[in-house]
């Protein structure tokens, strides 16, 4: 049985990265339209057996189950890394041979991404990494079996994980995605973001919130500061 397990950390305290460019409100609004676009890959996904969200917030956990998949809820969130590996440990315990952690802050994700991913046949040994778009980041983590090393999501995760994998004599597939590399984490992310997520509810929203306008502004004060 292969998972594709969703964590989402409360919308309303995400992003806060983006907090001079966004206001709160603002960027919970981000959070939902990105969500909406890692969802609907994740939906178009031929070989995912079970989704699983790992929430707290109830309208998170009620658009997971308006979607037809599991939630697992959780009362407090501690880390990322915390609630994936919490909820891997389950998902391995229910017949769970393989679990993809898949952020939800990569609008450009689609569904032939993660079926490419999730491919018996082309995804390598006991574990896949995606970096993100810096390299030091890990944008998606595959492991098979769930739990044969810890998360260690957070700065420099890529050789966290590389690291641990090694401790334990597992191998490890690095495979650069340039549609999953892309999460919106700041506004250096969100310039970038412009020109490539056509189509997407993400791009959509920011259109609809000036930040294209918002970003220019900021260039030409940073120009005129220098």
């Amino acid at each position: 049985m292969t998972v594709v397990l969703l964590p989402v950390k409360d919308p309303e305290r995400s992003k806060q990265r983006l907090a001079g460019l966004l206001s709160p409100g603002e960027r919970t609004r981000l959070v939902w339209a990105m969500l909406e676009d890692v969802c609907a890959a994740v939906r178009g996904c031929r070989l995912a057996d079970r989704v699983v969200v790992v929430a707290r917030d109830p309208e998170v956990a009620d658009y997971a189950v308006g979607n037809g998949w599991e939630v697992f809820r959780e009362t407090e969130q501690v880390s990322e890394s915390r609630s994936v590996d919490w909820a891997s440990r389950q998902l391995e315990e229910q017949g769970a041979e393989a679990v993809l952690r898949l952020p939800v802050d990569i609008p450009l994700v689609q569904a032939r991404d993660l079926d490419a991913l999730l491919d018996p046949a082309t995804r390598g040994p006991a574990a896949v990494l995606v970096p993100s778009q810096d390299g030091l980041g890990t944008n998606a983590l595959l492991r098979s079996p769930p739990l044969i090393f810890p998360s260690r999501f957070g700065a420099g995760s890529l050789q966290k994980h590389l690291r641990e994998a090694r401790l334990r004599g597992f191998g490890v597939l690095v495979r650069k995605m340039p549609r999953l590399a892309l999460d919106l984490d700041l506004a250096s992310d969100l310039v970038r973001f412009q020109s490539l997520g056509k189509g997407t509810a993400t791009q959509a929203l920011l259109q609809r919130l000036g930040v294209g306008e918002r970003l220019a502004d900021l260039n030409r004060g940073a120009h005129a500061g220098s």
